[in-house]
């Protein structure tokens, strides 16, 4: 009886159900649909079909495993997952929904944010997607996940779902890896395992994300509608670091901060050799903000630093007794070389998981995402029988023409590429590397006028109070005249000799990518001397050298050389002032009314 009733029951339901929706209006009945339901949804298909074409399917170069990609610029590079690329090698074969099969090559890793950049062959009109601003992504925004989810597009036509974007500025802890989630997207549009490395979409269709991450059951690997991507934002500061092909690295400032008892977001440790000390940071002190954004939980902080490269120079505003104060602190690396060497040398990265359980204070609800998983690397499906690579496919041709093996790079041949790119530019304004003469300068300075002169013996400085000279060593650094300068004579001896010797008569010499500089909008090429034990870093705009800085060594604040006031001399585009600072000290500035750059033959005696 009670199962005929229970039948009853699911007969009446399903009568008025039936009912219910035959009452409705349908199309094909002749009823009418609301215009704006189908203007919506020809925007989704329009916006599905810009975005479609820019899509990647990666397969492992050995064969097993993959992902997703995304193509970025016209040429062929394209983002992916660090836990993508890393494992597939150096190549990799690149499905696209025009049904072609492009080689790649890696070229640069990012393993702490889960990112890398590769480069894809076969044409130089790649369709490629609208780099977004995901700083103006809300919660609520509507979400296009794309990609290759199991490794199935084996026609290469990438799969979509479609969602909202559920979290932003979220921050997860790292799990086991390096792998650390800092300010990234939630969204509960699908991202199972083969996602990873694929665009994250706006409702326009503009790329505001790398998918990574997702939450899953704990039994099989089905999306439960909590996945996480890294934003562009954070990816474009990491872009022109990810071109020199190097393995870079996430910043630190050396400080641990926590809420205190009225919440505030105050300093509980900091180092005594970090850069943040030396300019004034201390204990108790409130962090305002960083980077020009504002700090409101510990975890926001670190959202932050997670977006930062290592060695970026960035503004920190904190208050202590009530008072504000805002300087500019460098910022120090997160891991080790021989941690990140491990990374991509090492045995394939674990799956990102949940950190172990700790007790940690959770103020405000501002706690952290742990149950975070990451992807599989799903097993290689059946690829067109042209398409299937194996462990023993050799290395395509073009693939070994644009890969160059070295420690402590992804790939060396795109380091040395964009370093004669950024010097050859600065040639181009005045080549000095005939100008193997002593260099000689003079302008007015406080109390009458000075003479510099800069040759291969050495620098002499003759003012008013009297005269100096400087002779290199073979340690530059034992000798940092003149005085409170930070090595000042060493400095201009090294811009000549870069200039003069060029990269291959410097000594070591690489590019390291792109940097802000204090005062200056954008990002600037950044090139890496080292000679004589001491570091240079030489900062490049529009082909001009505008500022350098001479580290004598990691812990102390380097000599800095700002160049400006561009003008001709002898046919050579050189500055027209140098400025000098140490620490937070000015120290000189020289305006150069005329200078002499001579060959070798026009300065003997």
């Amino acid at each position: 009886m009670r199962i005929w009733r229970r039948y009853l029951n699911i007969s009446w339901f399903a009568l008025l159900l039936a009912v219910a929706l035959a009452a409705l209006p349908s199309a094909a009945a002749g009823g009418d649909v609301d215009p704006a339901v189908l203007a919506a949804e020809a925007d989704r298909v329009a916006v599905i079909e810009r975005a479609n074409d820019a899509v990647l399917a990666i397969f492992s170069g050995t064969g097993d495993g993959g992902g997703s990609g995304v193509v970025i610029t016209s040429d062929g590079y394209a983002l992916t997952n660090f836990h993508v690329a890393q494992p597939s090698g150096t190549a990799m074969k690149c499905g696209m929904a025009d049904g072609r099969i492009y080689d790649a090559v890696i070229v640069g890793y990012d393993p702490t944010g889960d990112v890398a950049l590769i480069k894809l062959f076969g044409r130089d009109d790649f369709p490629h997607a609208e780099i977004g601003d995901s700083d103006t992504v809300r919660v609520g925004d509507w979400a296009y996940v794309m990609g290759n989810p199991f490794l199935l597009s084996t026609d290469f036509q990438p799969t979509v779902t479609y969602g909202i974007v559920s979290g932003v500025h979220r921050y997860q802890y790292p799990a086991g890896t390096l792998l650390e989630y800092a300010d990234c997207i939630q969204t509960d549009a699908s991202i199972n395992p083969g996602n990873s490395g694929g665009p994250l979409f706006d409702s326009q269709g503009r790329l505001v994300g790398i998918n990574g991450r997702g939450s899953f059951e704990k039994r099989g690997r089905v999306n439960v509608g909590v996945g996480y991507a890294i934003s562009i934002n954070q990816i474009k500061n990491f872009l022109g670091q990810l071109h020199s092909g190097r393995v870079v690295d996430h910043a630190t400032l050396g400080a641990v901060v926590a809420f205190d008892e009225d919440g505030r977001v105050v300093v509980t440790e900091v180092l005594e050799d970090s850069d943040a000390y030396r300019r004034g940071l201390r204990y108790d002190d409130e962090i305002i903000s960083l980077a020009g954004r504002p700090v409101t939980t510990p975890n926001g902080f670190k959202n932050i630093l997670g977006t930062l490269p290592k060695g970026w120079r960035v503004p920190l505003s904190y208050r202590r007794n009530g008072q504000r104060r805002d300087i500019l602190v460098r910022l120090s690396g997160v891991h080790s070389t021989a941690e990140l060497l491990e990374a991509i040398t090492g045995k394939t990265p674990a799956p990102p998981g949940p950190p172990e359980p700790e007790e940690k204070p959770k103020p405000r609800g501002d706690e952290p995402e742990e149950d975070a998983p990451g992807d599989d690397q799903p097993s290689l499906p059946m690829l067109p029988p042209h398409a299937v690579p194996s462990a023993a496919t050799p290395m395509p041709e073009i693939v070994k023409s644009h890969f160059e093996e070295k420690r402590g790079y992804a790939n060396y041949f795109f380091n040395k590429q964009h370093r004669s790119r950024v010097l050859d530019a600065w040639r181009s304004k005045g080549d000095l590397a005939t100008a193997s003469g002593t260099w000689r300068f003079s302008g007015p300075i406080e109390g009458g006028e000075y003479r510099m002169s800069i040759g291969d013996d050495g620098v002499r400085l003759d003012l008013p109070s009297g005269k100096m000279s400087w002779q290199p060593a073979d340690d530059l650094a034992a000798s940092l005249e003149p005085a409170g300068s930070g090595g000042l004579f060493a400095a201009l001896w090294l811009w000549r000799r870069l200039a003069v010797a060029g990269p291959e008569g410097f000594g070591e010499v690489y590019y390291l990518g792109t940097a802000p500089l204090p005062g200056r909008e954008g990002l600037v090429d950044v090139v890496v001397g080292i000679h004589g034990g001491v570091e240079c870093r030489f900062h490049f705009d529009a082909a001009q050298l505008i500022f350098m800085e001479m580290f004598p060594q990691d812990d102390v604040d380097p000599c800095e050389v700002s160049f400006s006031d561009f003008r001709e001399f002898e046919g050579h585009s050189r500055p027209g002032r140098l400025e000098v600072h140490h620490g937070d000290e000015a120290f000189a500035s020289f305006r150069v009314d005329e200078a002499v750059f001579p060959s070798k033959e026009a300065s003997a005696p």
